[in-house]
């Protein structure tokens, strides 16, 4: 199986992670991707009220309400405070090799992810295990 992760960071941008989100729903649903293409977010408090336990609050994105500017901007604190990371893995088989990579090739050039320092890790790399056990966890 030819597998991969992205990683992007939009920091504290709701409206940057909200755009992507519908973007790779878009693509799951209009190249009827199903299964091959997952998406998870990982929502950190950075004002580090769980630095004791050594533990990061974990929250998937579609949990959460989605807001609008003038609601983020009156909470002030909340939104501002939390630290956005979306994985997205792509799952194909080894057959598809040339739809992985046309993938791997897209999904960074794209607008919502440009801004969002792309980070990809392959199978082979040293850190796709450690990275897909925390993909894995994500709930």
């Amino acid at each position: 199986m030819a597998q991969s992760i992205f990683i992007f960071d939009f920091g504290s941008d709701e409206d940057a992670a909200q755009q992507a989100r519908h973007k790779v729903d878009s693509w799951k649903q209009g190249f009827r991707l199903g299964n091959k293409m997952l998406l998870k977010f990982d929502r950190q408090d950075s004002a580090g009220e769980n630095a004791e336990d050594g533990e990061s609050p974990k929250k998937e994105f579609a949990a959460r309400k989605p807001k609008t500017k003038k609601a983020a901007n009156s909470e002030g604190s909340e939104d501002e405070s939390a630290h956005i990371q979306m994985l997205v893995r792509l799952d194909f088989s080894d057959h598809e090799k040339l739809s992985h990579q046309r993938w791997l090739d897209r999904i960074p050039n794209e607008e919502p992810f440009k801004s969002a320092h792309p980070q990809v890790i392959r199978t082979g790399d040293p850190e796709f295990p450690a990275m897909l056990e925390r993909f894995e966890d994500l709930d």
